[in-house]
């Protein structure tokens, strides 16, 4: 079984969800309540265990209560998180949503008091196990020295680029794959994904680059060329939160299992990860994902952020 470790951060989620988003200085009642795991890495590698990946989680953990419910939850999903190390007398990153029924969208006011993961948790690692390694761009000065050990053991490394942080640049050049989300695109000036995927690909022709754009789909840069994938139609939206998590696990399956270096794979792998987001904006949570057949069609037009 392929072994893929995922580094970043696991929280506690809160999600209500409501008919409609509610006015500032307002009362509303919640239609339902969920609790659950989430964080970019916890939820991708909820994915890719669904995917038949066996995935394993490097984040850090705090000791109290609401870590035991996310872990348990995770574990319960079989994915693996012996190697989190315990932070003492700290509390869980949690994230408060508010979900809009009317069309799946979502906003998160996020708390934590829990620090980011440390590179010395990861330079102990024996990375040879694992076959890929993806992590989240969080504290890019460690992450910089996480990726510095990871290079010496030859291992495929894809980044999420998720929003601007501090020293982000530094990361890059590390990385085979890039995944490129549209608020740090936005935050970088660009107004659409060709234009920043062109930007990035003079200094990184290289590697395999991606990035979202809502509705107006996915595109992807791999050997001098840019591919694009309209989205697909949200028959239903349901629950947006996550579905760049799931491009992301659907994005590296593909490429696990494939030849990454040809350009058709690409393609495949881009129009796989789109219908999987898609998927799963059609649903609550991540649990009994629909995982989209090899026959893929292609009317599509709406794909979420």
């Amino acid at each position: 079984m392929t072994h893929i470790l995922l580094t970043g951060i696991a929280t506690l989620d809160i999600i209500n969800q409501l008919d409609h988003y509610p006015a500032e200085n307002s009362e509303t009642r919640a239609l339902k309540q969920f609790i659950r795991n989430g964080g970019n890495a916890a939820n991708s590698a909820t994915v890719l265990q669904q995917l038949g990946i066996n995935a394993h989680l490097l984040a850090k953990r705090a000791d109290d209560s609401n870590a035991r419910l996310v872990y348990s939850l995770l574990e319960e999903r079989q994915i693996d998180t012996t190697l989190c190390p315990v932070q003492k007398q700290s509390k869980t990153p949690t994230s408060y949503i508010t979900l809009n029924e009317q069309n799946g969208s979502r906003s998160i006011v996020h708390y934590r008091d829990l620090d980011e993961l440390q590179a010395s948790d990861f330079t102990k690692l024996d990375l040879f196990p694992y076959d890929w390694l993806h992590f989240e761009a969080r504290d890019c000065t460690q992450l910089h020295q996480m990726l510095k050990y990871t290079k010496t053991f030859n291992k495929p490394i894809s980044i999420e680029l998720e929003k601007n942080r501090a020293y982000i640049d530094n990361i890059m050049p590390y990385a085979d794959v890039l995944f490129i989300s549209k608020p740090f695109a936005k935050s970088r000036g660009f107004t659409n994904a060709s234009d920043c995927l062109q930007h990035f690909a003079k200094s990184y022709n290289n590697k395999i680059i991606t990035c979202t754009w809502g509705e107006q789909g996915a595109w992807a840069y791999a050997n001098a060329t840019i591919i694009h994938q309209n989205a697909f139609t949200l028959q239903n939206p349901v629950d947006t939160l996550g579905a760049g998590d799931t491009f992301n696990a659907g994005f590296i399956f593909s490429l696990v299992k494939k030849n990454m270096a040809r350009q058709n794979n690409i393609k495949q792998a881009l129009n796989f990860a789109c219908r999987l987001a898609a998927n799963k904006c059609q649903q609550n949570g991540f649990d009994q994902l629909i995982i989209p057949s090899s026959s893929i069609p292609e009317n599509q037009t709406n794909f979420p952020d």
